[in-house]
């Protein structure tokens, strides 16, 4: 008789490469996985994982087990979608997968729009900058950058794209001047940011980093890059939209940058909801109306955001009081 709850563990062990790293991931022992590969070896009467190097890894029978759990587990993720797709209601939680950057400043307030016109849902927004599976429900609609994604089955809609540009707070570019070449960049100090693995930095034609300061500050956080900047720890990449109207930011280089677009997605069969459907009308509507916005770093379309955007390419931002002048010190 099969126990359903054994193929879980097993599909854990085979992914992690331990029982120890496997518990670890399910919230159970060590000797409890230990015991239900055993016994999942005793219904089959045959061994499903050996060793290799130090790491378990499947037997070839345990390959061909792992194919049909994988589908079982893709199956059950289609009954969970497909629960949603009868909702012809706007009622329930909107789940939303978004990147720093964009989902703690800009998201929550103009959602807040469509939750007016829509009381009875509820938005959850999972601010990460890992790519959700959406089709295992991690979140109804994603907004990412670059592009959709490799999951099938995904409905992805280009949008927007954003602009990022080169800063540095008034008082570190006081003490150690602006740079007046690319190349100058190894010269001076620099605010390291990372998205997952990549060094988020501007790039030539050909995909390559330009050249980078030395490394001061380093972080995985926009937020925490944005008070290193503010610090005065060298220079640093900012999106265009994100700059608000009490920062002091000088602009480097102005005529480097980078731009990502952004995409709405969505699972295809949660697009047949109304909820989501909705939802995923809504955002592709306001991301184009603040295409600007993102891109140039005009003032949001969105005025009771009280986004006092300025434009990026100026050269040189100094707010004081409340009130926007040039400093006296200026791009070359």
């Amino acid at each position: 008789m099969n126990n359903w709850s054994d193929y879980p563990i097993f599909l854990a062990v085979a992914e992690t490469g331990s029982l120890t790293a496997a518990g670890e991931h399910l919230g159970i022992s060590q000797p409890t996985v230990g015991r239900r590969i055993k016994a999942l070896e005793t219904q089959f009467g045959a061994p499903v994982l050996t060793k290799d190097e130090g790491r378990l890894v499947p037997t070839d029978f345990g390959y061909l087990v792992l194919d049909h759990i994988k589908r079982m587990g893709e199956e059950a993720d289609a009954i969970t979608r497909s629960s949603a797709t009868l909702e012809d209601s706007l009622e329930g939680t909107i789940m939303l997968a978004v990147s720093e950057g964009i989902g703690d400043w800009w998201l929550p307030s103009v959602m807040r729009i469509f939750q007016q016109e829509h009381p009875e849902v509820a938005i959850d927004i999972n601010v990460d900058f890992r790519s959700a599976n959406l089709a295992q429900r991690e979140a109804d609609i994603a907004l990412r950058w670059m592009g959709p994604g490799s999951q099938n089955s995904l409905i992805g809609r280009k949008v927007s794209s954003s602009g990022f540009g080169l800063f540095a707070s008034q008082s570190y570019v006081q003490k150690h001047g602006l740079p007046e070449t690319i190349t100058d960049l190894v010269n001076h100090n620099g605010i390291e940011m990372h998205v997952g693995k990549e060094k988020f930095w501007p790039k030539d034609t050909k995909g390559n980093l330009l050249p980078t300061p030395k490394t001061t500050f380093k972080t995985n956080n926009l937020l925490a890059h944005h008070h290193a900047l503010l610090a005065g720890y060298g220079i640093g990449m900012m999106p265009y939209g994100g700059l608000c109207g009490d920062t002091e930011l000088v602009r480097i280089l102005p005529e480097v940058e980078r731009v990502e677009d952004l995409w709405v997605v969505a699972h295809e069969d949660l697009k047949k909801s109304a909820r989501v459907r909705a939802a995923f009308d809504f955002l592709i509507d306001a991301l184009q109306k603040d295409h600007d916005h993102f891109r140039h770093g005009t003032p949001s379309v969105f005025n009771h955001l009280h986004f006092h955007g300025v434009n990026p390419h100026d050269g040189a931002l100094h707010i004081q009081n409340g009130k926007s002048k040039k400093p006296h010190i200026t791009a070359a």
